[in-house]
């Protein structure tokens, strides 16, 4: 006999079902014990037999009981809740060193290094020169919104399924018709490859064109985010020497010679702000001919240039097939809408297309027609001229502001266009910078070095200042409150 107790809680059967399971757990039910017939359970507790064989099966379901055709029920070998107890247990803490032992990748490895500059402050600083931060009270939300309830109220359901990797036709149009336009780029709308950003852009390009041990030639300085990506790709950087014409190519190493790819951003040089001329502009399609590499020109924010007519985008010299053009909606629109494109030489659609599709399908296609309504309505051409003039009012403000707070003390670079610039503080090398970072944001300013972007960190200390996320009002009072702290150290 088992002598079940039943604890009087909800249906019988269950009842019977928790009064077995227990005395299984507990050891009374041994491994391999053959249990009382339902019939004799039933008899014990003046139950109907029915009962019982569902409390049985309920038993046999979850792995406590085991059946055998003829012979009867047996209690289970190996308990589910002792499976159970030893999936929960967590494990001691592991280091970072012993990742490596549950089978990452190299490129997950490779992606582990990176220390990213613009991560998350603790606290939201009032006074916040981070470069990419656009003023969103800029941006004609409600002309967005009025755009995106339209498409939302005309959609059926073709425009819920799945779509082309490469973007709807009518926005790679729409997109090929303003970089004709605008930026003078050669392409078809069959050219152009809708993204999530340029990040996911790069991401693709180097998984389509470069293998471990490639040698990709980047600019130094450069953008980290272009950086790490070709280092988690395994490629071998040789950087590049920029001066005020951009990427200089004399006295480049031997290896260079065998290089798979060049990325460069030459309209307005991330970070130190370098037009490339037009001489350089054809010493660099001609560099790239002759070794027989693809050239990525990175287009990030070139539609803000202040000081004359924005320059023509090198891949419209191109007549080779070697350019492949990038260009980003964050910088002009807002980050979140996270929309880039690309326009590759006709033989790279159909490789880049495929490796889009593994990524992630298709680019949300709701986001993507809104866009197409936004540029085809004028919108977008609208929005960047208004854009234009207030993030030339900043620039202004800015370097009004650091000639009249810090004098001497610093030395501007990179300002006739984009959203951000350099400045060098005269007197002061690169190992104050930290301190001079850390008693910024005590006094409510974000500032950010200019370090992480060099391969070797130079000497003097510079920062990257970012204006486009601030008024003018805020501009002065966050660079007055930056020259004090520049000024007392150099009393000290």
């Amino acid at each position: 006999m088992m002598l079940l107790t039943l604890d009087g809680v909800g249906p019988v059967y269950l009842q019977i079902y928790r009064a077995v399971r227990s005395r299984i757990l507990d050891g009374s039910l041994a491994p391999g014990l053959r249990l009382q017939s339902t019939r004799e359970v039933a008899v014990e507790l003046r139950v109907a037999r029915n009962t019982v064989l569902q409390a049985y099966e309920q038993l046999l379901a979850e792995g406590y009981v085991s059946g055998r055709v003829g012979s009867g029920t047996f209690v289970a070998r190996e308990m589910p809740d002792r499976m159970m107890e030893v999936a929960d247990t967590s494990p001691e803490p592991m280091s970072p060193g012993d990742q490596t032992a549950f089978g990452l990748s190299s490129f997950a490895q490779r992606v582990q290094i990176w220390d990213s500059p613009l991560k998350p402050k603790p606290r939201a600083l009032r006074y916040d020169f981070r470069y990419g931060h656009p003023d969103i009270e800029d941006f004609p939300f409600d002309v967005w919104r009025r755009l995106l309830a339209r498409r939302a109220r005309s959609a059926n359901a073709n425009s819920l399924l799945y779509a082309a990797p490469e973007g709807t036709p009518a926005l790679r149009r729409a997109i090929a018709g303003y970089v004709q336009r605008s930026r003078g780029v050669r392409c078809h709308e069959d050219q152009v490859l809708v993204v999530n950003g340029s990040q996911q852009a790069l991401d693709l390009l180097a998984r389509a064109l470069l293998d471990p041990g490639d040698v990709v030639l980047i600019e130094n300085p450069s953008y980290l985010g272009a950086r790490e990506v070709f280092r988690a790709a395994g490629a071998r950087l040789i950087p590049g020497r920029v001066d005020p014409d951009g990427l200089n190519f004399e006295g480049l190493p031997r290896i260079a010679n065998r290089t798979r790819l060049i990325y460069v951003t030459p309209s307005h040089q991330f970070p130190t702000g370098a037009v490339m001329p037009l001489a350089r502009r054809l010493a660099l399609l001609s560099w790239a001919q002759a070794t027989g590499c693809y050239v990525i020109e990175d287009d990030y924010d070139s539609e803000f240039r202040y000081d004359g007519k924005p320059v023509e985008a090198v891949q419209g010299l191109d007549r080779s097939g070697l350019v492949i053009y990038l260009g980003t909606m964050s910088k002009t629109l807002f980050p979140g809408l996270r929309l880039g494109y690309l326009i590759v030489p006709p033989a790279l659609v159909e490789p880049l297309r495929a490796i889009k599709f593994l990524a992630d399908r298709h680019t949300s296609t709701l986001q993507q027609d809104v866009l197409t309504d936004f540029i085809a309505d004028g919108h977008f051409e609208r929005h960047l001229r208004r854009s234009r003039k207030r993030n030339a009012s900043r620039r202004e403000a800015l370097m009004q502001s650091l000639t009249r707070r810090l004098g001497g003390l610093g030395e501007m670079q990179g300002a006739n266009a984009g959203l951000h610039m350099m400045v060098w503080l005269s007197g002061r090398v690169n190992s104050e910078l930290s301190s001079i970072v850390t008693q910024a944001a005590a006094a409510d300013v974000g500032i950010y070095p200019v370090t992480p972007y060099y391969f070797d960190p130079p000497h003097q200390a510079g920062l990257l200042l970012g204006y486009a996320g601030l008024d003018e009002s805020g501009i002065d009072q966050g660079i007055t409150r930056l020259a004090a702290i520049i000024t007392a150290r150099r009393a000290a």
